[in-house]
């Protein structure tokens, strides 16, 4: 029995048009998102160094680059030099990630992740923060979820009190999480963003040398897994936490993405068909449906049949930690076999985007 395909590929209406027409080419993309979800982001690793190392360095137009939590570590990661030694750095140290427990303790404290983890990007980011910034071509944009009244400061009892809030709100209407959350773009171009902002109360800010740092970390600090970062320099004072928390998967609307004289499509790599907007609307299924928001998106995920065929038979994630415990060589081994499996979706990317192989597109 042959092996399933790992790659599939689903788009907007306009841009399933222009592929018909023209196919899929470098000079095409205007935006590349790339999704908060933790070790899910590993299995995108091998396109990541195909697109950002290969494909893309054959057109000459800029390119935005959205992200939320691990996935504004990887957009971040695209616009070092030597991008593909940068995302196997980012996938080695991702991988090998560990904390130590005392006695007694089950998880490692919110406090202790933060600290260790603000040292792993400075010693990952440290000296090159001016390579992402004045990148020749990328513009980057890293996301973040900055708390309003009570979710103003991190405190014990009303940070939970004021999630429940959150979450009680945004299931009533998305737009409602806006009075407890509201999104804070760090951005090298804030004032020419990539996609509207009329669906969410948002605030677009210069990503400078000073807050290249905490504005990274609060991207990705998963509220009670991390701490909140506070008071970014640049930035209105308050608790920022993890961006995905009001973009998942950077559901936003790209309809108005700058062309550049080509055809402005929003290229996306994914771990999943759909795109989801919010980290609390994982459990209310009928926003995970595509909207005109993604009509001139292309999403690159893999095929369900071929995830079962990794370890566990899913992609990695963040329940692994505790699965594996302290058995740091177990969930290695696992996450580094899923990642190595994952060259399958880059060379099937290759074989339609390079070699002309015929291959479905799907509608979003």
């Amino acid at each position: 029995m042959s092996a399933p395909r790992a790659l599939r590929i689903y788009a907007g209406p306009v841009a399933r048009a222009h592929i018909e027409r023209h196919g899929l080419r470098p000079q095409d993309v205007a935006v590349i998102p790339a999704a908060a979800g933790g070790p899910k982001g590993l299995i995108l690793g091998p396109l990541d160094r195909f697109i950002f190392g290969q494909w893309l360095p054959q057109s000459t137009q800029p390119v935005h680059l959205v992200g939320a939590s691990i996935g504004a570590w990887r957009m971040a990661t695209a616009c070092l030099d030597d991008a593909v030694s940068a995302f196997e750095r980012l996938e080695h140290d991702y991988i090998r990630q560990h904390y130590e427990l005392p006695p007694g303790q089950k998880r490692p404290t919110a406090q202790q992740v933060s600290e260790t983890f603000g040292r792993n990007l400075e010693a990952f980011y440290g000296g090159r923060v001016d390579e992402v910034l004045n990148h020749p071509r990328y513009r980057l944009h890293i996301l973040t979820s900055r708390g309003r009244h009570v979710l103003r400061r991190e405190h014990g009892l009303l940070t939970p009190l004021g999630y429940l809030g959150a979450y009680a709100a945004n299931a009533v209407q998305r737009r409602a999480l806006g009075a407890w959350l509201e999104r804070v773009v760090f951005s090298t171009t804030p004032h020419a963003l990539p996609f509207a902002t009329r669906d969410f109360r948002t605030r677009a800010l210069p990503l400078t040398a000073q807050n290249f740092m905490p504005a990274l970390q609060a991207s990705c600090s998963i509220p009670f897994v991390l701490q909140a970062v506070h008071d970014i320099p640049g930035a209105p004072p308050g608790a920022y936490w993890d961006g995905g928390i009001t973009d998942y998967h950077l559901h936003l609307d790209y309809r108005a993405a700058p062309a550049q004289g080509g055809a402005g499509l929003v290229l996306y790599p994914h771990f999943q068909n759909n795109v989801v907007p919010g980290w609390l609307d994982k459990a209310l299924k009928w926003r995970h449906a595509a909207t005109p928001f993604l009509e001139r998106a292309i999403v690159l995920a893999p095929d369900p049949d071929w995830v079962r065929t990794l370890p566990n038979a899913k992609l990695p994630d963040r329940t692994d930690f505790t699965h594996y415990g302290p058995n740091l060589a177990a969930r290695v081994q696992a996450w580094s076999t899923a990642v190595a499996a994952a060259r399958q979706l880059a060379e099937e990317f290759t074989e339609w985007v390079v070699k002309g192989k015929s291959m479905d597109v799907e509608p979003l």
